[in-house]
């Protein structure tokens, strides 16, 4: 599947996926559940709604292939080491800041695409690079005046973005020849089977007592978020995330 050259959805898409990714933080810590078993419930609740879309939208859930299967199980491994450190530093440090950390992915992406295409930053892209990494900066100091736990998530945080941004640009390569509902369906089962004996081994409480926020979570971040983002990835460049996301 060749990426488009142009589609009017796309950049909406893109808008609308990252804002309703925004609520992510939020409904993590109202899960009442450890902080990789929320990633857990997040993915594998949200693979029958996926199963379904894909079905109407008239794009199949089914094996790819053995070449393409390692780099959806890379996806799936970045996707779900991100969940895990972001998840975890949500629960240590403030949710704008572990929001801003968790999107350093942006950046990261960006710069991404600009190594491939051989350019450098314009002066719009530079001067926002600049101005996040002051900002980064200085929530960091002022995490680490409240105290050192604060710090940790912040960097938990950070972390979780480099690690969304190995995710991304495996989707991207992925979504050069795969359609993007069978291909978040594999990416988000085999992260579910890599984070479940994850959080069993941290002994985290798994079987929340009220499963509404963990439902809304799947719903809204894994099936409309990852699903819009994943549908615009494949026809936007990855330089054009540092000034759209």
């Amino acid at each position: 599947m060749n990426r488009p050259h142009h589609h009017s959805f796309a950049f909406p898409a893109l808008l609308v996926g990252s804002s309703l990714l925004a609520f992510g933080p939020w409904l993590v810590r109202l899960s009442e559940v450890g902080p990789v078993a929320a990633g857990f419930w997040r993915l594998s609740l949200a693979l029958p709604f996926l199963f379904v879309i894909a079905k109407v939208a008239r794009q199949p859930v089914h094996w790819p292939g053995r070449a393409l299967g390692v780099i959806i199980a890379f996806a799936a491994l970045f996707f779900a080491s991100d969940l895990a450190a972001w998840h975890a530093g949500i629960h240590m440090t403030k949710l704008g800041n572990a929001t801003l950390f968790g999107n350093v992915a942006s950046f990261a992406f960006a710069g991404w695409g600009l190594w491939l295409a051989r350019s450098w930053p314009s002066p719009i892209q530079a001067v926002a690079l600049t101005l996040a990494a002051l900002g980064a900066a200085l929530l960091m100091g002022s995490s680490a005046e409240l105290s050192l736990r604060n710090l940790h998530g912040d960097m938990l945080a950070l972390s979780a973005g480099l690690l969304y941004a190995g995710y991304l640009i495996a989707v991207e390569r992925a979504r050069e020849k795969l359609a993007p509902m069978p291909l978040l369906f594999l990416a988000s089962a085999f992260g579910a089977a890599m984070l479940l004996p994850f959080s069993l081994l941290l002994g985290e409480k798994i079987i929340p007592d009220d499963w509404t926020f963990v439902v809304v979570l799947a719903i809204s971040s894994q099936v409309l978020g990852q699903g819009l983002l994943v549908y615009a990835i494949g026809a936007l460049p990855p330089w054009s995330s540092v000034l759209r996301s």
